[in-house]
């Protein structure tokens, strides 16, 4: 007795905190379609999102291309390096030569990125370019993958022998078995006997990539994209489409043919932040447009090139002689254009030919192509009119995506969206990058805009937490919230992204991220899981969702709720989110208005997220902390009952 008692009292306790809460989804007359494209990802190479990331190579410095030709490795014995090699846009390779001595070794051993991971038993592809320079005996290498702080009596954790029986360069390769999962693993070359040996174009790859590419992706990092159902994928920046200057700039051709002559480019991270410096950050080009486009298809997302617009980073460069005048930017404009020959374009055509010899005789079936990134100020739509001018002339079926600048409204938002209406884009970028207060006063943002004029894309957006700029978990709720809206005015905004997309918890610039990574595993933070539940219940038309007549934005009144409906005609069901952004229980009282007399619901779900720590985030240590938990919930009539715990984020389902 004395324990029901205090169960009695426990729920009486609870429900004097929790409010009910009267939510009206109005079912017979369907809203704006969601659009295919509504939740996507963006990626950019920054946080070691590429090379170190995404990209499956594991060697750094392949080509010995780097400006410091040796930075990543240590060479030792006799060697030298030379300049005249096999591949046009990569002439540096290395002569390894005997050293002299039968007790003493030449030799070659790259670091990786913050060292290379390997796993026991798991297959590792290494493969060189070689000659034997003079003479026509063979020459000889051992390839090892070894633990430098190893504590046995030996290092290595697989070793194999190349013979190098040609004078002409040609392609070897052998595969490594380690016996030891090592993260911090390094690989070691030996040059074996008095032969001479020249290598280039060291590589080192998982077999086990992503969809099984040679030139292949990390498999767990692409699997995770893959997991968010996205929409669209927006590639390759962000940032780096400018360069620091404009030799430095994302130059999409460089990035395509074959990988061993693809030219290194200086990474504009590399010199952004003094206090998060990391020297040796360049773009080996691996990860090129032809991986980018091949993984939009593999994921089932639209491609979302963007280009440059002839202006270097405007936040680095405020001289005007940085950038190219409008006068000379047909070099420019002819690259677009290219662009969309080598996407879609026949075989019989110059860069559809390109396309087709890497492997994808079929077009990709581009449809959109963003032009510029953050640029602001008259310069940008002076830059861009040329190119709507030249690419509406000869591809009008191409969506053009232009941008709303840097920030989230003022002066140069105020100035830039006229101007995007009158350039004719399809889409406006816009990128907001704030902190809680903001994102809780932004749940009507959309409600009143043009419904005539360009389409919203919010391109880049996180909640960047005041002096917690990580991903904790009341960041993440705040961005479910923000969410609420984007969905609700679903025939204004068409696209969003969340981003940066990844980052090296030993290499990171920019926080939060989506999901991080070491060189083993990886985690999906509280923001993945929210993008996700999202993008696996976007519906297929928005519904009117309302709080005693008025949509719930969080405004005064609403106890911080935010809401949204949509209807998902696949499967028959509505779908519901609700963000709880109060301190406190809420309880809600979902009412399905317009339902044909005599029908009623018959099945539901609801999938909660919430967490006790507001601090609280996913790490490589507990990389599942705080995920979604689904249950079945009973529902009866036309209307559903439930509690929200303080800050929670739940997504119901019924049928």
């Amino acid at each position: 007795m004395k324990r029901n008692l205090m169960i009695i009292s426990l729920l009486f306790c609870l429900s004097l905190h929790a409010q009910v809460n009267r939510l009206t989804v109005q079912v017979d007359k369907l809203g704006a379609p969601i659009q295919s494209t509504m939740y996507g990802i963006f990626f950019e190479d920054i946080n070691f999102a590429a090379d170190g990331g995404l990209y499956g190579e594991l060697v750094k410095n392949r080509s010995f291309e780097f400006p410091q030709t040796l930075q990543g490795w240590k060479a030792f014995g006799q060697w030298e390096v030379r300049t005249d090699g096999p591949f046009e846009r990569n002439p540096h390779y290395v002569r390894l030569k005997s050293a002299a001595h039968p007790h003493r070794h030449t030799g070659l051993e790259n670091e990786g990125f913050f060292g290379i991971g390997v796993k026991a038993g798991e297959t590792y592809r290494f493969s060189v370019w070689a000659r034997i320079p003079d003479g026509k005996e063979a020459g000889k290498i051992r390839v090892e993958l070894i633990n430098p702080k190893s504590m046995d009596e030996r290092q290595g954790l697989a070793s194999q022998e190349i013979t190098i029986d040609k004078q002409q360069w040609t392609k070897y390769q052998v595969e490594l078995t380690p016996t030891a999962t090592e993260p911090k693993a390094r690989l070691r070359i030996f040059l074996l006997g008095d032969m001479s040996v020249d290598v280039e174009h060291v590589s080192l790859f998982p077999v086990d990539t992503w969809q099984g590419h040679e030139n292949g992706l990390r498999k767990d990092l692409a699997q995770a994209l893959y997991d968010l159902h996205p929409g669209i994928f927006r590639f390759p920046g962000g940032c780096i489409v400018e360069g620091t200057d404009l030799d430095t700039r994302y130059n999409w051709k460089n990035s395509v043919g074959p990988v061993e002559n693809r030219p290194l480019n200086q990474n504009r991270w590399q010199y952004t932040f003094d206090y998060k410096f990391f020297p040796d950050y360049y773009q080996s080009y691996g990860l090129g447009f032809y991986e980018y486009f091949l993984l939009s298809e593999e994921i089932g997302a639209e491609p979302l090139p963007v280009i440059s617009v002839g202006l270097a980073c405007q936040f680095q460069n405020d001289d005007e002689s940085a950038h190219v005048p409008v006068a000379e930017l047909d070099p420019y404009i002819q690259d677009a254009l290219d662009l969309i020959e080598f996407a879609n374009g026949g075989t019989d055509t110059k860069w559809g030919r390109v396309r087709a010899d890497m492997g994808h005789p079929e077009p990709f079936h581009m449809k959109f192509l963003a032009i510029g990134n953050e640029q602001w100020g008259e310069t940008y739509p002076q830059h861009l009119e040329p190119f709507v001018k030249a690419i509406r002339k000869q591809h009008p079926e191409i969506k053009l995506v232009g941008s709303a600048g840097p920030n989230s409204e003022g002066e140069q938002f105020d100035y830039l969206w006229p101007e995007m209406k009158r350039l004719g884009a399809d889409l406006v970028d816009e990128h907001f990058y704030r902190n809680e207060k903001w994102f809780l006063s932004q749940g009507a943002r959309y409600d009143n805009y043009d419904r005539k004029g360009p389409k919203v894309f919010a391109g880049e957006y996180a909640c960047h937490g005041t002096g917690k700029k990580w991903n904790h978990y009341y960041a993440s709720l705040l961005e479910a919230a923000f969410m609420t809206g984007l969905e609700r005015n679903a025939d204004v905004v068409h696209m969003a992204t969340y981003a940066p997309l990844f980052a090296h918890v030993e290499g990171w610039q920019w926080r939060p991220d989506l999901i991080w990574f070491d060189n083993l595993e990886c985690v999906r933070t509280v923001s993945y899981y929210v993008q996700q539940l999202y993008g696996t219940h976007k519906g297929t038309n928005a519904l009117k969702l309302t709080m005693n007549g008025k949509n719930v934005t969080g405004a005064e009144g609403q106890n911080g709720l935010f809401a949204s409906a949509v209807y998902d005609a696949q499967n028959g069901s509505y779908i519901v989110k609700v963000a709880n952004t109060s301190d406190h229980y809420q309880s809600i009282d979902v009412q399905f208005a317009g339902m044909k007399k005599g029908t009623s619901l018959t099945s539901g779900s609801r999938i909660l997220l919430t967490s006790p720590d507001m601090d609280a985030e996913n790490t490589i240590e507990q990389p599942a902390l705080i995920v979604p938990q689904e249950q079945t919930i009973r529902v009866s009539g036309q209307s559903l009952s439930a509690d929200l715990p303080p800050y929670s984020f739940a997504v119901f389902q019924v049928k």
